[in-house]
């Protein structure tokens, strides 16, 4: 299958290509070329006719276009934060839904952020139950990303789901930081997601969405293996999905 990742020049597609490119083939759209040898197209994913270029040819996408994150807990943004993330996560989302639907590419993956929720939570119970109550402008236009999402499943048949990832971290990072991860005001850790569990994470999903229509969903995808701060038995269930990194690199004490 050829796959589109948008905005995969950025950290997570940095590293994840290097997965995803041994099951698929892939093409990037980005304002800056991908730090990986794989086709690529300039441009934004604001402007249709990047759009059209790029989704010419390809079979599906991942979307990993974001501004940048604010931490999910402060409320304050700049205009220019307010129009940057609002052009990117959901104009920008948007135009590709309704290219790719008009090219006939009716499923893909489009990351999404903890971030959508206010991360003053000991605990996210299910994808359903949490609200996307987002403090900052990162978090809101995310949380509107996937209201974008279920639109174009429900209107246009389409099949989406959306990965609320947590810390993504190429492999060094996770290793350096899985110890003393960076941690909230109240003491509690931030999970961190290492690449390969990432890029299967996006595997499983693309798989997932071929195989519906018609069908948004959500999941929460972290390094949280043993379910201590979000209840990801949905990704396990439905994409059959576990971070198994920390394990095969033996970071696990106990």
């Amino acid at each position: 299958m050829k796959i589109l990742l948008a905005g995969g020049s950025g950290g997570v597609g940095s590293a994840t290509i290097p997965y995803l490119r041994t099951h698929h083939e892939v093409r990037v759209l980005d304002l800056t070329a991908p730090a990986h040898d794989v086709e690529f197209v300039q441009g934004s994913i604001a402007d249709p006719d990047a759009l059209d270029k790029a989704l010419d040819g390809v079979d599906s996408f991942i979307t990993m276009v974001m501004q940048g994150g604010q931490d999910g807990l402060d409320r304050e943004h700049s205009v220019e934060q307010a129009i940057g993330n609002y052009q990117t996560n959901c104009l920008g989302l948007h135009l590709l839904l309704l290219k790719a639907f008009e090219l006939g590419i009716k499923a893909g993956v489009h990351t999404s952020t903890m971030s959508a929720h206010n991360r003053n939570r000991r605990y996210y119970p299910s994808e359903e139950e949490v609200p996307l109550d987002g403090p900052n402008v990162y978090g809101l236009s995310k949380g509107f990303s996937e209201q974008i999402c279920r639109y174009f499943a429900r209107e246009y048949d389409m099949s989406l789901a959306a990965l609320r990832i947590s810390g993504p971290r190429n492999r060094a990072q996770f290793i350096a930081q899985y110890n003393d991860p960076p941690r909230r005001p109240w003491g509690q850790q931030l999970y961190l997601t290492d690449e390969e569990d990432l890029a299967n994470a996006y595997l499983s999903a693309l798989e997932f969405v071929h195989k519906s229509h018609g069908r948004f969903d959500a999941f929460f995808i972290a390094g949280d293996a043993a379910h201590e701060e979000m209840n990801m038995s949905k990704a396990r269930s439905l994409l059959g999905w576990e971070p198994l990194a920390a394990k095969k690199l033996g970071l696990e004490s106990g």
